[in-house]
């Protein structure tokens, strides 16, 4: 690899702005804020980068599901479509 081009790959703390869950992995994005993160060696300071959404809160991994009708998308498709008969 060339020298001097790649951004630095560091730890970085990722927090679901949802459930408040947060995570320490390593990652090349930047942030201003920072988070005191415990760890064996005593506690450090970590980047901190908030997230939408991860695995804390997505429908598919909660075994949650969302009707999201964005622009009347769900009648719309009935209206199409019909209802289905038992």
């Amino acid at each position: 690899m060339k020298p001097g081009i790649h951004p630095d790959y560091r730890p970085v703390v990722f927090q679901d702005a949802t459930t408040g869950q947060a995570f320490l992995t390593r990652s090349t994005v930047t942030s201003d804020r920072t988070i005191d993160w415990p760890t064996p060696a005593g506690t450090r300071s970590y980047p901190l980068i908030i997230v939408e959404i991860s695995s804390a809160s997505h429908p598919f991994w909660t075994g949650t599901s969302r009707i999201v009708d964005a622009a009347g998308q769900v009648e719309k498709f009935r209206r199409r479509y019909g209802q289905r008969r038992a």
